[in-house]
């Protein structure tokens, strides 16, 4: 059993509206998800953070977000770098890089409103057992080290790495980025999984896709995966305000999908959370 792959099946964005949460317990409790990651600052967190407790095999991590449509938990004053003139958060990466590329991105304003998104989620009584970022911007060197930082003083050091297969100018710097990101965690202790796919294939991960995507995390030899998906009820009237143009519901019918159980147990996987993965690189270094 323990030589098989570990495949860690993560759903993103828990707490983004009330039909996400749902689906993604759905996609646990009648499906394939083994973990997911919280957001703390969307309107539909206070209400779904309370489900949580009747999932205690799901694994839960915090969705550090400094992007997207949703306001921060701090104000203008205490954030004055991360928000605009009324104090929103940028929508996307493409406005936030360029900005902590320029260094006009404070680290301080960062530390600040990551550790209220922290406080948050443990404050409704959810265990963090890795850390991941909106639009995995955790990727980039400065926000990289905030988040290993306040990972670090809570005792949190496992985290995902990111990775791309594209060989697009945004694929390419993904790979470094990534690389950067795995040399930091092995020098600092950190744990992750040995191979990641869902960000190419984000949002439209129906059956075919994710059988696709399994195959090619198999065919990676590593001794542990993440799969990331984004799984959320249908027609779910709470995503119009998120201009992103996934398919939630095709996501969470193929996390259901009993095919797509059956490659799993073809291939050999043995599906476990972030939690199992210390184990896993303990082997790997033997």
């Amino acid at each position: 059993m323990a030589d098989r792959p570990l495949l860690i099946v993560n759903a993103d964005d828990y707490g983004l509206t009330l039909g996400v949460s749902r689906g993604i317990l759905d996609a646990h409790r009648d499906g394939i998800v083994t973990s997911t990651s919280v957001l703390a600052l969307t309107p539909a967190f206070a209400a779904s953070a309370a489900w949580l407790a009747g999932a205690p095999d799901l694994g839960t991590g915090a969705h550090l977000a400094l992007v997207g449509e949703d306001p921060p938990l701090l104000g203008a004053r205490e954030i004055p770098t991360l928000v605009d003139a009324k104090g929103r958060l940028h929508l996307s990466w493409r406005q936030f890089l360029p900005r902590a590329a320029a260094r006009r991105i404070d680290p301080d304003d960062m530390r600040r409103e990551l550790a209220a998104q922290l406080e948050r989620i443990e404050g409704a009584g959810i265990t963090i057992d890795h850390l991941d970022t909106h639009q995995n911007l955790h990727l980039w060197p400065s926000v990289r080290d905030v988040v290993m930082d306040l990972g670090a003083a809570r005792g949190i050091t496992v985290i995902r790495v990111t990775r791309s297969v594209a060989r697009s100018p945004v694929g390419v710097v993904v790979s470094r980025l990534a690389r950067d990101l795995e040399g930091r965690c092995d020098r600092s202790g950190w744990t992750y999984a040995a191979a990641s796919t869902g960000l190419d294939e984000a949002g439209n991960l129906d059956q075919r896709a994710m059988v696709d995507a399994l195959r090619r995390l198999y065919a990676t030899g590593a001794a542990s995966a993440e799969l990331a998906s984004h799984p959320g009820e249908n027609l779910d009237p709470d995503l119009a305000r998120y201009q992103w143009d996934y398919q939630w519901g095709d996501e969470l019918a193929a996390l259901r999908s009993p095919a797509v159980r059956d490659e799993i147990d073809a291939l050999g996987f043995r599906l476990g959370t972030f939690g199992d993965l210390a184990a896993v690189r303990t082997g790997e270094a033997s």
